[in-house]
């Protein structure tokens, strides 16, 4: 049985892999099998040549008896088609590692549940609890399931349409920024001055680069200051009060912007716009996720959940709670 605690692992990884994406999990924290470097492993080439009724995995000894009173031999055959429907079923497109895993581990696993059944653990009032939880889990979880694969059916007219409805959002300018930071103690007088004579040096054409170490050494900084090329950037890299520079010209230089942290000074340098196509894959990302939250929304039924404070204690009263929805 070497393999059943690792299918159990499998297992908790599978789950955990639904729930979130391993990239966004550092390497060290991530369960172990999901740090198999696997890209470079796939299926034989003959695998192309096994048909769904042909053989993947052969038990030999072991056998369902109240299937057959006397199967000769007793074997269980699980087909290429039996397989694939209960791997794809815990995780769609399963990595062949994970596919491995699982055949290894299944043979154990299938034993254990056999000898359960013979000794009536599937009746047990624990048993019966356990497996009642676990089908709110998994119809929850199918549920979520159904409803991300309905949300991802986009028209290409809904895209469209919202490509066209938040053109400005598909917009990119190659900006430069000065910032020239406030001195401790200063009334605003000085650096907004050395904030106009940059702001001229701008205007002129001079470099970015090294008007930002102007705006430092001005200030008495010995920080490395920082690069004034902000790259290709939206309204939503930018602070609320700072978006109107987006709509200048390539070559205008904006005027002296100031914020409780300093002074700033923009130029854009190019402006550049997003074709459907090449926005296309981000739209269809939104608007999937508007149409999961509205569904969800629809499907909340408004309760209010109150928990004993005599058995969870006083400060446990509201958990659960979910309040009603607007009408």
């Amino acid at each position: 049985m070497r393999y059943l605690p690792v299918f159990c692992l499998l297992i908790t990884a599978l789950s955990f892999a639904q729930e979130q994406k391993p990239s966004d999990v550092p390497p060290m924290y991530q369960p172990p099998i999901l740090r198999d470097k696997d890209d470079q492993l796939t299926l034989p080439t003959s695998a192309a040549k096994v048909s769904p009724e042909m053989a993947v995995i052969t038990i030999k000894g072991l056998c369902d008896k109240s299937a057959s009173p006397s199967p000769s031999p007793c074997q269980t055959v699980v087909t290429r088609a039996q397989f694939e429907k209960l791997t794809n079923a815990l995780l769609p497109n399963m990595k062949p590692s994970f596919q491995l895993q699982v055949a290894h581990a299944y043979p154990d696993l299938l034993e254990m549940a056999q000898a359960a059944g013979a000794r009536g653990v599937d009746k047990t009032p624990r048993c019966q609890e356990r497996l009642a939880f676990a089908r709110l889990q998994i119809l929850s979880q199918e549920l979520v399931r159904q409803i991300d694969e309905e949300s991802s059916q986009i028209p290409d007219k809904d895209i469209a349409d919202y490509y066209r409805d938040h053109a400005a959002d598909y917009e990119t300018v190659t900006m430069e920024r000065i910032f020239i930071p406030k001195q401790q103690g200063d009334s605003g007088d000085k650096m907004l001055r050395v904030a106009e004579q940059l702001r001229t040096k701008a205007v002129a054409g001079e470099d970015f680069m090294a008007l930002q170490k102007q705006a430092y050494e001005a200030a008495g900084m010995t920080d490395v200051p920082p690069n004034p090329s902000l790259g290709s950037i939206k309204s939503a890299n930018l602070p609320q009060n700072h978006a109107s520079v987006l709509s200048m010209k390539p070559g205008e230089v904006s005027q002296i912007l100031t914020d409780p942290t300093g002074h700033y000074v923009y130029k854009v340098n190019s402006r550049q716009v997003q074709t459907l196509e090449q926005a296309k894959n981000e739209i269809h990302k939104i608007l999937q996720n508007q149409r999961k939250e509205q569904v969800t929304r629809e499907l909340r039924r408004p309760f209010t959940t109150e928990l004993n404070p005599s058995y969870f204690g006083s400060n446990e009263r509201s958990v659960g709670s979910k309040e009603p929805k607007s009408k």
